[in-house]
């Protein structure tokens, strides 16, 4: 009898001890799994930026970028993807909203220089524009004129030849003109004004430059050895014309941009934020005026 007592009290103590040992057993409970929410981009005014790079956004959450994630614009200005599913603590505690341009392959998991909207999370809601990461577009102006003083030799009055170039400023105040861009100051470190002219579609640089009373850092097609350029950014058409393009240039009735360029880009095209733009007239040495480019200044809101 005491036999049979003790072989059953040992059997409910193994049992005991195999329960209490797959409890303790940390395989054996179940794993939670992250929880993610949506994020939804509302944003006007990107392009499209070719094969090489894309958009990213990123959400600030204790000052540490977290990727959103990528997408593409096409050609009419439509994103491959509005929502994105977000890790749902870190969109929570997220501050602002980040959209940079990052090489499509990109081994960096941190966002580029690149940065061109931003916004503070008030509410669920997040409104990005170019004001931090870039400069203030919302009251801008600017005049240019089309003037070739660079074939006349110094002395000789003017050849009559002034559709074939353009320079940024104010002609109608007398000579020398001045300048006259209302526009936000770069941080040049990081980004660059640069000025273009259409021909048959191809965009023809005039040049990148950072002051408006100075003349930018190219004068490759302006004729040598006649008078300078004024101080002002702008170029004459007559030497070294790009594949395609016959020059001397006729500037007249041709689209005229104002661009603003990352520091580290050397791409042959105007980049996606274009605040000034124009279609020249036929006047000759008087001002015309840009036009602000509402659609190419990239703006919008972000919810969450």
């Amino acid at each position: 009898m005491n036999t049979k007592i003790s072989i059953a009290l040992l059997a409910c103590a193994s049992l005991c001890i195999s329960s209490c040992s797959n409890d303790d057993n940390p395989e054996s409970e179940p794993t939670s799994t992250p929880t993610t929410s949506a994020l939804r981009l509302n944003l006007q005014g990107l392009s499209n930026l070719g094969s090489s790079e894309v958009y990213e956004g990123w959400v600030m959450v204790d000052g540490t970028p977290k990727s959103t994630g990528t997408f593409t614009v096409n050609d009419a200005g439509m994103a491959s993807s509005t929502t994105f599913n977000v890790d749902s603590q870190d969109l929570e505690n997220a501050t602002a909203f980040v959209l940079s341009v990052e090489p499509t392959n990109d081994p960096d998991p941190a966002p580029s220089e690149i940065k061109i909207l931003s916004g503070a999370f008030s509410g669920d809601t997040a409104m990005v524009n170019t004001n931090e990461m870039i400069g203030d577009f919302g009251d801008i102006s600017g005049t240019f004129f089309l003037r070739t003083p660079t074939d006349e030799m110094m002395g000789a009055p003017n050849n009559m030849n002034d559709q074939y170039g353009v320079w940024f400023g104010d002609i109608d105040q007398g000579m020398p003109p001045v300048a006259n861009f209302k526009l936000p100051m770069l941080d040049s470190s990081k980004w660059v004004y640069e000025g273009w002219v259409v021909a048959d579609g191809v965009p023809i640089s005039t040049g990148r430059f950072s002051s408006f009373e100075m003349q930018d850092d190219f004068n490759n097609f302006s004729q040598t050895g006649g008078k300078p350029g004024p101080n002002l950014p702008g170029e004459d058409f007559f030497i070294n014309p790009p594949t395609g393009i016959n020059f001397p240039l006729d500037v007249r009735n041709k689209m005229v941009i104002i661009s603003v360029e990352p520091a580290v880009n050397d791409d042959p095209a105007p980049f996606l934020l274009k605040p000034l733009a124009a279609t020249s007239s036929m006047m000759l040495v008087q001002n015309q005026s840009f036009i602000k480019n509402t659609n190419a200044i990239p703006t919008g809101n972000v919810t969450r």
